[in-house]
């Protein structure tokens, strides 16, 4: 594991123990959160879905748009034909919060992903009080705890999108029965890119099971070929935070 990774998760670990203090707080709200959108059958829709990303910083790659409205930006996605939202909710490394993913999700009418690093159910519930449809779970983070935390996540009836990289993870993932998995193009143990996961794993994955491409997307051409080899989504953030005209951007991407 990499030493950035590593603290990453090192700050995760702290953060859990807050919302673990919270979880009360947390339940409570979250029995109390608005209507779920159905971030699957938003992505089930015919032809490829974008799912949009709103980032502020990439560790890799630094600030990428710091000053960017939540609000306005998730409208803007929404216009250009995304049929989903991610947020980055993690504070230290990526600058975001869940207030971004509240402001988000209250200028739309798309189904939101909460994405972090989920280490411990208090997150997921957490996800669900700030009225996320859908929450990330890493299987090269979590391993065997992936089956009780995607359990978890539908217990509060939030779409578990499972994050995989190689055909080991994605065993990881069949296993603890996820319906929707993402294969991210960047490996976490060494933050190198590999455009050619998705279509390696792509075969293996059964019928039943949507497909989302992560990481390394940012062309029309890139969009065209995972749509022609059978993946039912995209999540692209870096393209589209930095674009100029992000609405335009997604138009593009989708090819409309």
């Amino acid at each position: 594991m990499s030493s950035f990774l590593e603290r990453i998760l090192a700050s995760r670990g702290k953060a859990v123990e807050r919302y673990q203090r919270s979880i009360q707080v947390y339940e409570d709200a979250a029995r109390n959160a608005p209507p779920n959108r159905e971030f699957r059958r938003a992505l089930g829709a015919e032809g490829i879905s974008l799912i949009a990303e709103i980032k502020r910083r990439s560790p890799s790659k630094g600030e990428l748009k710091g000053d960017l409205d939540p609000a306005a930006l998730a409208a803007s996605y929404e216009r250009g034909g995304a049929r989903a939202l991610s947020v980055l909710t993690e504070p230290e490394f990526f600058a975001g919060s869940e207030h971004d993913l509240v402001r988000a999700r209250e200028a739309t009418g798309l189904p939101v992903l909460w994405k972090d690093f989920v280490l411990d159910r208090s997150q997921v519930v957490a996800a669900c009080a700030s009225g996320a449809d859908a929450v990330l779970l890493i299987v090269r983070i979590l391993g065997p705890r992936l089956a009780d935390l995607v359990d978890e996540a539908r217990r509060w009836n939030l779409c578990p999108l499972v994050e995989i990289f190689d055909e080991s993870d994605l065993d990881v993932a069949l296993d603890a029965n996820a319906d929707v998995v993402g294969v991210n193009h960047r490996d976490l143990s060494t933050f190198e890119e590999d455009p050619t996961a998705t279509k390696r794993l792509r075969p293996l994955v059964p019928e039943g099971v949507l497909v989302v491409a992560e990481s390394a997307i940012s062309t029309r051409s890139d969009v065209q070929s995972l749509e022609d080899i059978g993946v039912e989504a995209v999540l692209v953030g870096e393209a589209l935070v930095t674009s100029a005209d992000p609405e335009a951007k997604v138009r593009e991407l989708l090819g409309t």
